[in-house]
């Protein structure tokens, strides 16, 4: 099994963007724990654990938040 190949921010990233960014996406759009995420991507199959999802969040965090309706409110 191939490594997908991904450019920018993502590139040397296990998961695919579309996953980093539904989890990213999920821990700021709902009131979720960083391990209420990781249940939530378990549910649909996807093994990672809350600390690289937290990883993401600070790495990726800003540019969720740049979108979010809270505007500069949004911390991460």
């Amino acid at each position: 099994m191939t490594k997908a190949e991904h450019s920018g921010a993502l590139k040397g990233h296990r998961f695919p963007p579309e996953i980093i960014a539904y989890a990213v996406w999920s821990y700021f759009r709902f009131p979720l724990s960083l391990r209420d995420v990781e249940d939530l991507l378990a549910a649909r199959g996807i093994i990672v654990s809350y600390e690289t999802i937290r990883k993401w969040v600070r790495k990726f965090g800003y540019k969720v938040c740049r979108f979010h309706p809270a505007g500069p409110a949004c911390v991460v």
